[in-house]
């Protein structure tokens, strides 16, 4: 029986020009938060490489869907919206079993938590803003929400953030985890926003756009958005003319 280590292999390193960079003063948070000195680059071990796995049993019923997963007395405000697409790696192989959490304001703007100050955005009480689903054995995944809404912030003086979806993915091993932002098709905000713009590669950029898919719509009820997430690959491993994982 092969280990994982065997079967996998190391993952690829990141490609460091399709993700921003660590000290962007045009952020002007991540002046304080980013690393000043050069990174070190490991060798993936055996820890980086396997797990954690999931489990369908480990999530409840309504966990990817915002629209109820929340409620008490009534439906969320806003516009209600699927979200689908699949998970694959950087060799376009389907990632099963990925878990993926996301969390979002609601459709005026307003996160739920202690430290949103955007008051002028009413909370909304049947709308929690945080839900969690698992890729099936093709790496498709789907969720149901309501589309956020934009919001002021205070990285200069009235900018405001485009509309947005956090997403955290977790593959199979610990190196492919991804915390990224989902934007939407024809958002005017996102070619003002100072986080998208400290991606300096055009193609990632549209990465993070999520395409209006009509054919996903459920009629009467909800639009649909296509947002495909690749992760990081892993490669064979070489060994006196052996391929780690064959028979």
């Amino acid at each position: 029986m092969t280990t994982p280590i065997e079967q996998f292999g190391e993952y690829y390193q990141r490609n460091r020009t399709i993700h921003p960079a660590a000290y962007t003063p045009g952020y002007k948070t991540s002046v304080l938060r980013s690393n000043q000195k050069a990174l070190i680059t490991l060798p993936n071990s055996l820890s980086e490489i396997t797990g954690p796995q999931f489990s369908p049993d480990e999530l409840g019923p309504l966990d990817n869907d915002l629209i109820l997963n929340y409620a008490k007395d009534g439906m969320p405000n806003g516009e209600r919206i699927l979200v689908h697409g699949f998970v694959r790696d950087e060799n376009n192989k389907p990632v099963p079993n990925a878990l993926i959490e996301v969390w979002q304001a609601n459709a005026s703007g307003r996160y739920r938590h202690k430290n949103d100050r955007y008051f002028l955005a009413p909370i909304d009480p049947n709308f929690g803003g945080c839900g969690r689903v698992l890729s099936d054995k093709n790496g498709y995944y789907f969720f149901r929400t309501v589309r956020p809404g934009p919001y002021p912030w205070g990285n200069n003086t009235n900018e405001w953030r485009a509309a947005h979806i956090h997403f955290s993915i977790q593959a199979s091993g610990f190196a492919q985890r991804l915390i990224s932002q989902m934007y939407f098709q024809g958002d005017p905000l996102i070619s003002t926003c100072p986080i998208v713009r400290s991606l300096t590669n055009e193609e990632a950029v549209r990465g993070l756009i999520a395409q209006m898919d009509k054919n996903s719509f459920a009629a009467m009820d909800s639009m649909a958005y296509r947002f495909d997430i690749v992760v990081r690959g892993s490669r064979a491993t070489l060994f006196e003319n052996y391929i780690q994982g064959a028979k």
